[in-house]
């Protein structure tokens, strides 16, 4: 199995798993990966997700193997890979209602990017690096790195790194943002994974309003006063909210309960 899936504690781990490739997508493992992401979002029980990766890198991308053998096969199909495969799995991730905690190690490379950035958080290693990649073999993007970038970096910056397709180093990616924090590389998975643990015994309704409002924010500071405000009336009403609210006030840690 190129992609694996464990649950426990409200946790989903979702593991990318061809180390022997540097977990490159091929066919098989975007279809897995969509599979696996659907039945995490079919999953009441699943409170976050851990999306890490077997091996010294996290992703480097398409498979380029497989799409040479496309290309030789029919070029005028070889992309077809990227609104079968690529856009319903950067939508699926993305739409995810609860948060998604990624762990880098090593390189993380074209669609691997994307992947990553479609996620709400990012622990990565201090010698993780990022790259586009894509015009280095006479491509612009896919896996919604074209508005994931510009959204976090401003379009300079991002049209900087699509066109030269430097890359990324950790300090870097923390400098500008891209990440939550950087570890030492044996710490990745733990630290990714405790944060994800905490996040999965939180305020399950919370989270996904913020996620909401996060996905929502580029459509201009009015509309995100009104979303906010409806969101805060719904949030209020909750038991959640309630529970936690008394919790504060009697100094007792809260417990959430998804309602």
């Amino acid at each position: 199995m190129t992609v694996t899936i464990a649950v426990a504690d409200g946790l989903a781990t979702l593991t990318l798993a061809r180390p022997k490739a540097h977990n490159a997508l091929d066919v098989a493992t975007k279809v897995a990966f969509v599979d696996a992401v659907a039945s995490i979002a079919d999953d009441a029980s699943v409170r976050a997700v851990l999306l890490t990766a077997e091996g010294k890198n996290f992703c480097v991308g398409q498979d380029l193997g497989e799409h040479v053998a496309a290309l030789e096969a029919d070029p005028t199909t070889a992309m077809s890979t990227v609104a079968e495969h690529y856009n319903p799995l950067i939508r699926a991730l993305a739409s995810l209602s609860v948060p998604v905690v990624v762990a880098v190690r090593g390189a993380c490379v074209g669609a691997g990017f994307g992947i990553a950035l479609a996620g709400d958080i990012r622990v990565i290693g201090e010698h993780a690096s990022f790259g586009t990649a894509f015009t280095g073999i006479g491509l612009a993007s896919d896996s919604g790195l074209s508005h994931a970038l510009v959204a976090a970096l401003g379009p300079s910056r991002a049209a900087g790194l699509m066109l030269f397709g430097d890359k990324v180093t950790a300090a870097e990616a923390a400098d500008w943002g891209l990440v939550h924090r950087v570890v030492p590389d044996d710490e990745v998975e733990s630290t990714a994974r405790e944060l994800a643990l905490r996040l999965a015994a939180g305020p399950t309704l919370a989270f996904a309003r913020v996620k909401s409002l996060i996905a929502a924010s580029s459509a201009g500071l009015d509309a995100a006063l009104d979303r906010e405000a409806a969101v805060q009336s719904e949030l209020g009403a909750t038991v959640d909210h309630k529970a936690a609210v008394s919790a504060f006030l009697a100094k007792r840690k809260p417990t959430f309960l998804g309602r």
